[in-house]
């Protein structure tokens, strides 16, 4: 199984998401999307029969929605299934924002931006960086690992509706969206996956890499 860091911004770095309809939009596309059958113009079909059963594009494994950017740990289910479902999410949120918004144009920074994880050490950092990024709205300092009130930043986490983190913290939130089987017992418990989470936000050394992730 090959895994991809993706991300992308908003065009000149510009919110892409203004309010909480535009977030379960964007992770309602998440879900919808990562479909093979194809979509008519890039929009979300208005009702799906009961008996169409989705064959995944990719197996997204952790997300994290930010006001203008968003990060995903991918794996391709078939062949170019990554090419494909950030296609029709690129595509389609785009159309939709626009429509929203009575605008025009490109809403993303270029091409999303798929980095390969070979290394081991940097599989392991990823899921947990892609979570903590929501922590930039209140604690940054946890970029060099310089969190003080480590109980406030957990308190931050928990209340992020936008990501994964939830869902791999025992408490459902989106899990449609994400096959958290092959991550699950790399993450460990609830306990092993906080106390990670307390190492990287203290340690300067381990906050670091995320350096190398953007």
């Amino acid at each position: 199984m090959e895994f991809y860091h993706v991300l992308n911004r908003g065009v000149d770095k510009r919110d892409v998401v203004l309010d909480d309809k535009d977030r379960v939009r964007f992770l309602h596309d998440l879900f919808v999307f990562n479909d093979q059958q194809p979509v008519l113009h890039f929009k979300i079909p208005e009702r799906q029969s009961g008996t169409h059963v989705r064959k995944l594009l990719v197996n997204i494994h952790a997300f994290c929605l930010m006001s203008n950017h968003y990060h995903l740990l991918l794996s391709p289910v078939v062949e170019n299934g990554i090419a494909l479902f950030m296609k029709k999410l690129g595509m389609g949120y785009t159309k939709y924002f626009n429509e929203r918004y009575a605008r025009s144009g490109a809403l993303w920074q270029g091409k999303y931006k798929r980095v390969h994880i070979e290394r081991d050490a940097h599989f392991l950092y990823v899921p947990y960086y892609v979570h903590l990024n929501a922590l930039d709205i209140t604690h940054p300092e946890w970029r060099i690992g310089r969190v003080k009130d480590v109980r406030q930043a957990f308190k931050s986490l928990n209340t992020y509706r936008w990501s994964s983190h939830l869902d791999y913290s025992g408490v459902k939130n989106f899990p449609s969206i994400t096959a958290r089987e092959f991550l699950s017992p790399i993450l460990g418990t609830r306990q092993e996956y906080e106390k990670e989470i307390i190492t990287i936000i203290t340690s300067p050394e381990m906050a670091g890499q995320s350096l190398s992730l953007e």
